[in-house]
């Protein structure tokens, strides 16, 4: 029922890709993680790209904070869509992540979450793949109308409060 490719810059990330791995294992969707670094392991970077369509990987997800290149370096090596995740980092509150990578040059583009926005990535991903799988779409509709669910009760838990 496909399979993501996770990056991330640095093992420290991990708490930022958690629930993108969560959201989509829920969904029955294979995931790779890996760590890799668009500066320090570039040629791993583009190994990873190039190989990823052939080993089953339809969607990258990859994070990555400050400069933030990852997610470019990884869609100039292929044609597989690849989401941005920008990590918050101390200097700039993630801002300089989110900036580095939603202005990509014309021909590499790269969706992009918000800063921290590991499940919205694990759910554009779940989109992008219910495309091709009817089992995914139904389950996303699922998924949203449980969402519209609990919004409405939890509109009629305030109601009842405020009298």
């Amino acid at each position: 029922m496909g399979k993501v490719g996770i990056l991330m810059g640095s093992k420290s990330d991990f708490d930022v890709v958690k629930p993108a791995v969560s959201v989509l294992k829920k969904f029955g969707v294979e995931v790779e993680v890996r760590v890799i670094s668009a500066h320090r392991t570039p040629d791993e970077a583009h190994e990873f790209a190039s190989t990823a369509k052939e080993k089953g990987i339809e969607v990258i997800i990859c994070a990555a904070g400050k400069a933030a290149h990852l997610g470019g370096v990884i869609a100039a090596f292929t044609t597989l869509p690849v989401i941005g995740l920008p990590v918050k980092t101390d200097m700039m509150g993630g801002l300089d992540s989110l900036l580095s990578i939603v202005q990509m040059p014309a021909g590499i583009p790269v969706a992009t979450v918000g800063v921290n926005g590991g499940e919205n990535a694990g759910l554009l991903a779940l989109q992008m793949l219910a495309i091709k799988y009817p089992e995914i779409e139904k389950q996303l509709v699922e998924y949203k109308m449980a969402m519209k669910t609990k919004i409405n009760n939890d509109d009629v838990a305030l109601q009842e409060m405020l009298g």
